[in-house]
């Protein structure tokens, strides 16, 4: 590196953006990257590390024996140096697969004459909306299997830096739209299935991966560049509590019940440490606590940032040395494998670390296969083009939009429109069109697209007038008489506004919650000039100030449709149409405006402070107005609720000398509450009371007693059932005291108060209390 030159990773994502923006090559098939090609090699044979047959264990400690220390350094960076003389080819780290294949990162890529798409499945945002596990473990699933059939041909490498768990606390935030939401629950849920989808393989054999999935970005990551301020050196200072009851839960999920191979740390510094050299985030508790059976990656050029920007350590040495001495197993970027021959030679790094970090590394790429040699004759081996974009991946695409759409206002009368009697519907806005906006960020290349007015244009006639050229609509580019004509002459207007990635992404926060430009003035303009129903759809990853819409009588029907992916306008048609009851909700607070004017983004605490005027993130401890409250969400049908079952009392059995009886205590540590008969089921009765079939989200909350400055109210867990019309059924939780309704104390330690509790199920509350 120069004297003198301070290399960001902002300039890297810039060069790297650039190149990914050029359309793909065309190339020809070629095999895959693998190790231990006995076949062409029949010498490789004799090494340990490449009988497939033997515990992981022992190859990866005959593969580390035979290498030496800068072979060894070769392998701890994303562009991994093969050793020619070991049968090891070169290796890349780094490819994505947040919501299908991705461009993204040098590891994968689409040629036109062989693979030139993937399932493009909506933004994480919008399926997270759907509230369905199992559709999320379906889509890894699909992911999964393009992936290795990308492979296969060589185009792509088994290691997946997907999914982004982080909590979207802030409705400003720009990578927002890649995370399942605001709710911890909601988004260990997802990463779990989501990871397990990747990784699990269909023969059932759990000491294999299907492929490598990665939890990221550890932790307390959500600004990218608000106000000038970079996520390259900002430092989160986070409480205890929030860290524990907030920030850390999906990892620890992904972790301990995903069972995945990887976790990346974040960019930034948490309370003055940065993550990727913090030994208590990583070797203590994701290697330590929560035992990972991985590696741990860095993002990309975070120790250049912790050096260059953060100004952490005062050499290069020393922050490899902190990095890796930390837990740290792979840098995404050079700076670690140039700079780690000299911090050995200084005595700050060992080789014993070395060793320890690039097994960590070895032991993962054992579990794919990757040095079982010949992949052809592996489990995965049959599959190639044939099982990329296959009519079933791309339906499910369809069907993932369509759970995720949310209906957000429905005036009797609206929607669902009938195809009958719409003579002419006028699709207007500057998202009406679109097609590579729908996909969102970290995509790939789709296997095809339909728009909103495609997908429109399929059931009845339309007539189009974007009325901006994009969605930044400046005064000088709406075409507000235009729009109000095409309006006025047709019997119905879709209007389709919102976002794309030049207003939210990564590397850019919002200022503004509202719509972008005059998309205000056009919208209620048009709505004026309409005759008859006004469907306002909002394309975007965060939540929107939409007040003036929601109170104008004018505007019929309001939909959340995300980023929907490919099939996005099919699925917008199956909603308006009435092909499909829309079921989603919210996984987000929409806040208004003055939310955003208030609170600086900066700011990570969660629970409100009345002394200071801070009104509290999310809705589990947010005290303020609302747009729309997480969790809302409308269907062309009515659902009721009865609780057939609860308890009103849970007794903890505590040993007889327990100070909690002697003293008047508030709340216990939670492994204590597992004493005595402390799970429970509840039972609830839901039925469809309207006349068209539907599914329902049935969403469990729970209130604590008032300790701890708890939650105002937290997921305890989410059901679908699927109802005709005024039919019945019934939805049962399995509910932990100790794992599922205890807080988070001030020392981040994990507690059950005493007391009243209350389950809430949409209207209906539901009070037990817990006792000694």
């Amino acid at each position: 590196m120069a004297t003198g030159v301070l290399p960001t990773a902002a300039a890297a994502m810039a060069i790297f953006l650039a190149t990914i923006l050029i359309p793909s090559l065309l190339v020809s098939a070629q095999k895959p990257t693998f190790a231990c090609d006995v076949s062409s090699n029949p010498w490789l044979k004799n090494f340990t590390f490449c009988d497939a047959s033997i515990e992981i264990s022992r190859r990866v400690d005959d593969l580390v024996k035979r290498m030496t220390l800068q072979e060894k350094i070769g392998w701890l960076t994303n562009s991994a140096k093969g050793v020619g003389r070991l049968g090891i080819p070169d290796y890349e780290w780094w490819s994505e697969a947040l919501h299908g294949v991705s461009y993204y990162g040098p590891g994968a890529r689409f040629t036109g004459d062989l693979i030139p798409g993937s399932t493009s499945f909506p933004q994480v945002i919008l399926t997270a909306a759907s509230f369905n596990e199992s559709l999320f473990y379906s889509i890894g699933k699909v992911v999964s299997t393009e992936a290795r059939a990308m492979y296969n041909v060589g185009l792509a490498g088994l290691s997946f830096w997907s999914p982004n768990v982080n909590i979207f606390r802030d409705p400003r935030w720009g990578r927002g739209q890649e995370t399942p939401g605001e709710d911890p629950l909601l988004v260990s849920k997802y990463g779990v299935a989501y990871v397990r989808g990747l990784q699990e393989r269909e023969d059932g054999d759990r000491s294999r991966l299907k492929v490598a999935s990665c939890c990221k970005h550890y932790t307390a990551y959500d600004v990218d560049n608000w106000k000038g301020i970079q996520r390259y050196s900002f430092n989160a200072l986070v409480s205890r509590q929030d860290l524990e009851d907030t920030f850390n839960p999906p990892f620890r999920s992904c972790v301990v019940d995903g069972n995945v191979a990887s976790v990346m740390c974040s960019y930034n510094q948490v309370n003055g440490k940065p993550t990727c050299g913090d030994y208590d985030l990583l070797a203590g508790t994701i290697r330590g606590q929560w035992k990972l059976n991985g590696y741990i990656v860095s993002d990309c050029d975070s120790l250049n940032e912790m050096f260059y920007a953060q100004h952490y350590t005062q050499t290069p040495e020393e922050t490899v040395a902190l990095a890796v001495n930390s837990g740290l197993d792979l840098n995404c970027g050079s700076f670690l494998v140039k700079n780690a021959q000299a911090a050995v030679n200084r005595g700050l790094l060992t080789e014993e670390a070395v060793n320890k970090a690039v097994s960590n590394n070895f032991a993962t790429m054992m579990r794919l296969g990757f040095f079982d040699g010949e992949p052809s004759k592996r489990f995965y081996g049959n599959l190639g083009p044939k099982d990329v974009c296959t009519p079933a991946n791309r339906e499910l695409a369809r069907e993932a939009a369509r759970q995720g759409i949310v209906l957000l206002k429905n005036t009797p009368g609206s929607l669902p429109l009938s195809s009958s009697s719409i003579k002419s519907l006028a699709v207007i806005g500057p998202n009406a069109n679109a097609t590579h906006v729908m996909l969102g960020s970290y995509e790939g290349s789709s296997c095809g697209y339909t728009s909103p007015l495609q997908g429109l244009s399929n059931v009845v006639k339309t007539v189009y007038e974007p009325g901006c050229a994009n969605v930044s609509c400046n005064i000088a580019q709406v075409q507000v008489m235009a729009a109000k004509k095409v309006a006025a002459s047709a019997n119905g207007v879709v209007l389709v506004m919102g976002t794309d990635q030049s207003i939210e992404r990564e590397s850019q926060d919002r200022v503004q919650i509202t719509l972008p430009g005059q998309q205000q003035l056009l919208i209620s303009e048009v709505a004026k000039a309409a005759k008859g129903p006004v469907i306002l759809i909002i394309m975007s990853g965060g939540g929107m100030d939409i007040q003036f819409a929601k109170n104008d009588p004018k505007i019929t029907s309001i939909l959340w449709v995300g980023f929907p992916g490919e099939a996005g306008g099919a699925a917008i048609a199956d909603i308006i149409f009435g092909y499909h009851n829309p079921g989603g909700r919210l996984p987000v607070t929409w806040y208004p405006q003055s939310y955003a004017d208030r609170v600086s983004m900066t700011a990570m605490n969660m629970r409100a402070n009345p002394a200071t005027g801070f009104p509290g993130r999310s809705y589990r401890f947010y005290k303020g107005p609302t747009i729309y409250p997480f969790g809302y969400g409308l269907s062309y049908t009515t659902f009721t609720h009865e609780i057939l079952h609860a308890p009103k009392q849970i007794s903890v059995q505590l040993h007889e000398t327990h100070i909690c009886r002697s003293s008047n205590c508030t709340s216990i540590a939670a492994e204590e509450s597992n004493s005595g008969n402390t799970g429970f089921e509840i039972h609830l009765e839901v039925k469809n009371t309207g006349g068209i079939s539907g599914t329902h989200t049935v969403l469990l909350f729970w209130s604590s007693p008032r300790v701890h400055n708890a939650p105002e109210k937290q997921l305890l867990g989410f059901e679908k059932v699927n109802l005709g019309a005024n039919e019945e059924g019934v939805v049962r939780f399995n509910v932990d005291v100790g794992k599922q309704m205890s807080v988070v104390d001030e020392e981040g330690k994990w507690r059950v108060g005493l007391g009243e509790h209350v389950l809430h199920i949409g209207e209906l509350k539901h009070s037990l209390t817990v006792t000694i």
